[in-house]
């Protein structure tokens, strides 16, 4: 197979080291808009460094980006960039007749009038307008498919398979234990997708009503996570999973809640209340004359870069799906998780734990593909296909999942 990786981050660069174990990758071309970022990640792989290399490229660009697919043979598109740049990278390749992947879909927009009670516009609307499109190309929009979403829908289509006959709440809780030393606020991923999810209004999923949104960080409750990590408290935030599993997984509720804690809560709702969350450009003066940014931009500029923090943090962090419903007439409920520590991944692959953890499971969802296991065509979830494949090979990759009985 050959993949045209498109940002190189901490992601981007956790990818090529993993995915440089495998043998089904034939070649990766390492795209960025910043070449030392994309030629660092290659220069960092001193013994797989013919089947990889990197470019410069623009995620905007959607021409330069069909044309990069086209002249490098690529069977598929992954998308490691932030969801500004989804619709881009997505059009360009259908434009290039490949398969696509992403880890975060199509940006939302709040209801104009009452941005807490109904939705706007939803994450991903804009890539299932044009299923059809790609169910008639015979390619794959497989949208998605990191650890959240990603992982997490692949255990709820396993719960709905295999352990439940009915359910009634499917709930993707997301905690840690990390903490990074000599910072006082240093987020494990980027801030500028953190904002984006944690500040819009939480979409909630109910059979009988559909989605629907709340206001941020409504219904706190402690859930205890395992391998040490313990009990955080978790709140509903947007995220993809809520507008994905109710598509193919019957269940009458769908929650995402994220363990974040009063102080970067608290931290969060300042940036918002100061209008540093915003992604419109304003005017600022410079040495050079006034010139337009992002006070969202601005605020990443000022973070550490998360892929960096790797040597200061230490913990695990924990992505799972809690199911609740009924197996044979009794009552059952389940946590499907998944554990890595930051010890382990920065000793095995040279990355934090956070984002080695999302870069994990795009590279699966790819061996899949190649051997033919996952085929489909169309704009699909992770919980569209067979979740068995996937969690088998999860193991084979050195990075097992778990399942704890509740209650």
């Amino acid at each position: 197979m050959r993949v045209l990786l498109v940002g190189a981050g901490g992601v981007g660069t956790a990818v090529t080291r993993i995915a440089a174990r495998r043998g089904f990758l034939t070649h990766m071309v390492v795209a960025d808009y910043d070449l030392a970022r994309a030629e660092a990640a290659v220069a960092a792989l001193k013994d797989h460094g013919d089947r990889f290399t990197a470019i410069r490229l623009d995620a905007t660009d959607e021409d330069a980006v069909r044309r990069a697919l086209t002249e490098n043979e690529c069977d598929v598109l992954l998308n490691a960039t932030d969801p500004r740049f989804v619709m881009p990278l997505f059009d360009a390749a259908r434009a290039a007749g490949t398969h696509y992947l992403d880890m975060a879909m199509s940006l939302s927009a709040p209801h104009a009038t009452r941005p807490h009670e109904e939705c706007g516009v939803k994450l991903g609307d804009a890539q299932f307008e044009q299923a059809g499109a790609w169910e008639e190309s015979g390619r794959l929009a497989l949208v998605g498919m990191g650890v959240e979403p990603g992982l997490s829908d692949v255990f709820a289509r396993y719960a709905a398979d295999e352990l439940f006959d009915e359910i009634e709440e499917i709930g993707v809780r997301d905690g840690a234990n990390l903490t990074v030393e000599g910072y006082d606020f240093a987020p494990s991923f980027s801030i500028w997708t953190t904002i984006e999810e944690c500040l819009n209004p939480p979409v909630v999923y109910e059979k009988d009503r559909g989605w629907f949104t709340t206001a941020p960080f409504s219904e706190p409750e402690v859930f205890d996570f395992p391998e040490g990590i313990g009990p955080v408290e978790c709140v509903n935030v947007e995220h993809e999973e809520v507008l994905l599993i109710p598509r193919w997984v019957e269940a009458r509720r769908v929650t995402f809640k994220y363990g974040l804690g009063d102080d970067f809560i608290a931290k969060l709702k300042t940036l918002h209340e100061l209008g540093l969350d915003s992604t419109r450009k304003v005017t600022v003066p410079s040495a050079d004359g006034p010139v337009e940014v992002s006070p969202r931009d601005v605020v990443a500029a000022c973070l550490p870069d998360p892929a960096t923090l790797g040597d200061r943090m230490t913990g695990k962090t924990c992505a799972g799906t809690w199911v609740k419903g009924t197996k044979d007439g009794a009552p059952r409920e389940v946590y499907l998780y998944h554990v890595v520590d930051n010890q382990w991944s920065m000793r095995e692959y040279g990355s934090q734990a956070v984002v080695w953890q999302t870069a994990l499971n795009p590279v699966v969802a790819l061996e899949l593909i190649a051997s033919g296991a996952w085929s489909a065509s169309g704009v699909l979830g992770p919980e569209a296909l067979p979740p068995r494949p996937f969690l088998d090979l999860l193991g084979e990759y050195g990075s097992p999942w778990g399942m704890r009985e509740e209650g």
